[in-house]
């Protein structure tokens, strides 16, 4: 029996953000269960955005799911409100932590769009299963799974080629693939290649400090036999340069390494699945471009290692038990070399994580239960160990310029450092399939999340040193707390799903509130103020990482509708969706990172070889705003974009489309201050949207 998957805050696959061939066959076989799955670039529906080489933005056209804009292959994803680390993210297996005091070697930047196989995304309420250490929801990224010869057949070969280009910032995005394999072995490579120089905004102004290049590359081999398999995959990554136009630094260099094993495999008592990997980066950051001069140097390392084990265990015809042991493993070290010359920056090297660690251990269970042809229920604890530690600091110098960097080193490292957090996550959710066209989800959970290192080890009270950790893309500075606490997130969900008896094609409703009270949430107390770059007018706020009880509550809503279906003149169909989510404190204000209400509209037109889409993204105005970081706000818009994709022959797909067709100037909502533009500017503005882009796009398969 399969799992029960329950997303009670997403549009199910098959929801508006995706177009027929997206709703593979891998998503139709997990019907009913809620899962949003998005099949890879040249396989689906491309991103709606223009940044159509940010994997985070693969999901863009999903009910309650936005992405924070960093770098071009970085952005940050929210699920509800909650994002980046308050998410589970996996690629392949592997949990892979940020390596920077900005996130921007994000974990969802770690793979290209090209190399994934399908995303699931999980929210709110997710079982135990899928993830501890998390309260918002879990993402879990697959590469292309590896391909078998049939029994008896002769050795099987195959690759294809992803080609696609963006007018906005001369962007080319690039993939290729290969496999060579006997119906017992696989052995495939991958190759992605994502360029862009600087994008302009809807008024024509290029976004200074926004260009990137980034090359990734992968191999995988595969064993099997009768009901085992074993999958190896090795890989690197390679960011030559990254521009943040709403940070203070931008990437100089990123160079990752990974490796992971997965095994899978059918007995007589059950299943068994087993995964290993490791996983390390190399860091850095300082300024690159002439769009934006400058020198800092700022080193980073981080090593990820870690397992995880699952046994299922089928209890019964109707019931099914999971019993699973996972742990992770994370070190870095951030240090910033002196500069030469410089009385602020020198003569020592400053160490802002020196060793840090933060160790996981996982137990959980869960029974799925089918108690008759109506209700299904899934119960699950899962209890985790997080063991955190830091090693003794050090700032540039003890004069006069770096003293409150000085004494802020001296009184953390005769401070107490090492934290040990006991965690537990409930869940419990029960399924009512009234009839053959309604469905009823109810849903409950506890989840925790402990503090990063950043949070609770981040030390520096100096304002040059503040504002180096910052993944908030919003001009302020952070310093550390040790004695931080886990975030406790109570979620309560419930779904309404209502269907035509068309299958797939026929038309759907979906209804998803959610309601989510978080204790000691990690926000932040104001300790200070500055003005960035002695631009007067452009006040910034220092920050101190603190617990405060917040809540979170909203509804996403998506449907599907035919409107007409002809032999001759193919079929139309009107989807869309719509999301609002309001996050406050407890003790007053709003919550940062808010997304306000938006819509997706699409008018979805196919007709044998031909699939084309019309559609409109509408965003209401930000004026919930948070005022303790100077949150900006941003006026509403509406964006009109089309797509079309032409079926050449089996295996040759063209696409063209264009986004923000008519040039709108607009800021979204998520996307922090242009910090790169200020000086320039004069005054501090919420971060440009992108401008009208023209995109052509070509897969080969062979």
């Amino acid at each position: 029996m399969k799992p029960l998957y329950l997303s009670v805050c997403l549009a199910a696959a098959g929801g508006a953000g995706l177009n027929a061939h997206a709703q593979s066959d891998a998503a139709q076989e997990l019907a009913p269960h809620m899962k949003v799955i998005v099949s890879a670039i040249g396989e689906g529906l491309q991103p709606r955005s223009s940044g159509a080489g940010d994997t985070a933005l693969l999901l863009s056209s999903t009910a309650g799911y936005s992405v924070a804009q960093g770098g071009g292959v970085s952005g940050l994803p929210f699920v509800n409100g909650l994002g980046d680390d308050r998410l589970k993210i996996r690629i392949d297996g592997m949990e892979i932590t940020s390596a920077c005091a900005n996130h921007m070697n994000a974990p969802l930047s770690n793979i290209a769009s090209s190399q994934v196989g399908r995303i699931e995304v999980l929210a709110g309420v997710t079982p135990v299963s899928a993830g501890g250490d998390s309260i918002g929801g879990t993402i879990t990224v697959k590469s292309a799974a590896p391909v078998f010869a049939k029994a008896g057949e002769a050795l099987r070969t195959g690759g294809k080629l992803v080609l696609s280009g963006r007018s906005n910032g001369e962007a080319v995005n690039a993939g290729v693939s290969a496999t060579v394999a006997s119906d017992s072995m696989s052995f495939g490579y991958n190759a992605a290649y994502s360029h862009a120089h600087s994008y302009e905004d809807g008024d024509g102004r290029r976004v200074a400090g926004s260009l990137y290049e980034s090359i990734n590359q992968s191999a995988v081999l595969a064993l099997r036999e009768q009901n085992q398999q074993l999958t190896m995959r090795v890989g690197t990554q390679r960011i030559p340069y990254q521009g943040f136009p709403n940070q203070f630094m931008d990437m100089t260099g990123n160079d990752g390494k990974f490796a992971n094993a997965g095994y899978a495999g059918k007995f007589g008592w059950g299943e068994l699945d087993a995964s290993a990997y490791w996983q390390s980066t190399d860091h850095e950051m300082g300024f690159f471009s002439p769009e934006r001069p400058g020198n800092m140097p700022m080193l980073t390392q981080g090593r990820n290692a870690g397992y995880a084990l699952q046994a299922t265990l089928p209890l019964s015809d109707a019931s099914t038990l999971r019993l699973g042991q996972e742990f992770h493993r994370f070190r870095l070290d951030d240090f910033w070399p002196a500069v030469a010359g410089s009385m602020m920056m020198g003569p020592n090297t400053y160490i802002n994580i020196n060793d840090g660690r933060r160790d996981r251990v996982a137990l959980f269970g869960e029974a799925e239960t089918r108690h008759d042809a109506r209700w299904t229920s899934l119960l699950g604890a899962r209890w985790e160990s997080v063991r955190m530690d830091a090693g003794v600091v050090q700032p540039y110098a003890q004069n006069m310029m770096n003293a409150a960097d000085a004494a802020a080193a001296a009184a953390f490292n005769a401070a107490g450092r090492s934290q040990r957090d006991r965690n537990l996550d409930l869940t419990a959710l029960a399924r009512f399939e009234a009839d053959a066209g309604s469905t009823y989800e109810l849903a409950a959970a506890r989840k925790t999340r402990s503090p990063n290192l950043y949070e609770r080890y981040s030390w520096g009270r100096g304002t040059m040193a503040m504002t180096m950790t910052n993944w908030f893309g919003d001009g302020n500075g952070y310093v550390g707390k040790v004695d931080l606490k886990p975030e406790t997130a109570t979620t309560l969900g419930f779904t309404a799903h209502w269907r035509g008896a068309g299958g797939p094609s026929s038309w759907f409703v979906k209804l998803n509130p959610y309601y989510n009270r978080v204790q000691d949430y990690i926000d932040v107390d104001v300790v200070g103020q500055f003005t960035p770059y002695r631009v007067a007018n452009a006040r910034r706020a220092l920050l101190r990482f603190a617990n405060h009880d917040a809540r979170l509550y909203g509804a996403n809503l998506s449907w599907s509708m035919p409107l007409a279906s002809s032999g001759s003149l193919g079929s139309v169909k009107f989807g869309g969706n719509a999301a609002y989510t309001r996050g406050k404190r407890a003790d007053g204000g709003d919550l940062y990172h808010i997304m306000p209400f938006n819509a997706l509209l699409t008018l979805e037109h196919s007709n044998g070889a031909w699939n084309s889409r019309v559609e409109s993204k509408l965003v209401a105005r930000k004026e919930r705003i948070d005022a303790r970081r100077l949150e900006p706000e941003t006026a509403g818009y509406a964006l009109l974009g089309a797509r079309t994709s032409y079926q050449m022959r089996k295996n040759v797909q063209l696409t063209a489309a264009v986004s923000n067709l008519l040039d709108k100037a607009y800021a979204e909502p998520l996307g922090g201050v242009y910090l790169s533009g200020l000086r320039a500017a004069g005054a501090l503005q919420p971060l440009p949207g992108h401008g009208r882009s023209v995109e052509l796009g070509l897969s080969v398969g062979f």
